[in-house]
């Protein structure tokens, strides 16, 4: 009876592998971001469409755990900040082209790859951050301005190897020359109050505190400043500041930006469900849901951020495509190390 039972058993367990599978339909991506801030994208995205995303999140290594899967690595998406992170996907020959009218339609040439194997899904500006009343409006106006000697000791930032300032000077690179840049950075260092250090809103607390009166930062943190209210002491530190933005005279080169960006991997499963994620996210829906949530700068144009980040003024970004930033981050990289920035 026993026997029959088991061989009864092994007959609907075949016959059941034996059908259609009835899975959801699904997308799986390998993401930077932070959970908080794509579970509402994913949720309105799972709503609309019935498409499952599955997300794991890793801080770093993305590039190096897709090519130890090949072709058994079951993401389809990457998803993360900086073109550098990006451009370490790419340039390992993981990502593949994509072909969508949306993406073409509503992200600028510069915000894309030349080829569509990455995307700009916002930006993030990287500005100046100075004291509102010890460095007067409109006494800096241009990044070459911050090798200035009139600031000597009077500037704090974070580690020049920081990915975010790798890419303000590969921008410096890519606009005016390795000497150029070369001389620009030994300027700025010269002008240092303190060893480079910290995050961006520990630059906003060193201006608060006296310790510096112009500090470079991106400029979605003074959302993250002004709302804190786990940490209310950090809306002082954002009342006390004027966001500078830098070269916007006629002619001028334009506000430096960085960008969070997404790419097809050549070995998705899903790479239908994939497109239609990347199009979702570049909707008015998704993009106002970054603008609001994180204080980012949309890429689709006509969307309006959060009602603090409008006080901040407008600004007329660099139209420098993000690929010859990507291009010069090891030549920055040398840099930083060159002019002994950091030490």
């Amino acid at each position: 009876m026993e026997r029959s039972m088991r061989t009864l058993l092994g007959c609907v367990l075949a016959a059941t592998l034996s059908l259609p599978s009835m899975a959801q339909e699904e997308v799986n991506l390998y993401s930077y971001r932070q959970q908080s801030l794509l579970q509402p994208l994913i949720d309105a995205f799972t709503a609309e469409s019935g498409i499952a995303v599955n997300v794991v999140h890793a801080e770093k290594g993305i590039a190096q755990k897709i090519q130890a899967a090949g072709a058994n690595n079951p993401a389809d998406l990457v998803l993360t900040v900086d073109i550098g992170r990006l451009d370490d996907v790419r340039s390992a020959d993981l990502l593949a082209p994509v072909n969508s009218e949306v993406i073409d339609s509503v992200v600028p040439a510069h915000l894309r790859h030349p080829d569509n194997l990455w995307f700009a899904l916002t930006t993030r500006a990287r500005v100046i951050y100075t004291h509102k009343d010890r460095v007067a409006e409109g006494e800096l106006n241009s990044i070459a301005d911050l090798a200035d000697p009139k600031w000597k000791g009077r500037i704090c930032t974070r580690s020049g190897k920081h990915v975010y300032n790798i890419g303000l000077i590969a921008s410096i690179i890519a606009e005016d020359g390795e000497a150029a840049a070369q001389t620009w950075l030994e300027g700025v260092k010269d002008n240092l109050a303190r060893k480079p250090q910290g995050n961006d809103r520990a630059q906003a607390k060193a201006i608060f505190e006296g310790q510096c009166d112009i500090a470079i930062g991106n400029r979605y943190y003074m959302g993250k400043m002004h709302y804190n209210a786990q940490s209310p002491e950090q809306k002082d530190w954002a009342d006390n500041i004027r966001v500078v933005y830098l070269d916007q005279n006629i002619g001028g080169r334009g506000q430096h930006i960085n960008i969070s960006g997404a790419g097809l991997l050549k070995t998705a499963k899903n790479p239908e469900n994939a497109v239609a994620l990347l199009e979702f996210l570049l909707s008015e829906q998704a993009q106002a849901l970054y603008a609001s949530a994180n204080f980012e700068e949309p890429v689709r144009a006509g969307i309006k951020t959060d009602p603090y980040i409008e006080t901040l003024g407008d600004f007329k970004a660099d139209r420098l495509n993000l690929q010859a930033i990507a291009d010069n981050r090891e030549a920055a990289a040398k840099l930083v190390d060159v002019v002994g920035f950091d030490l």
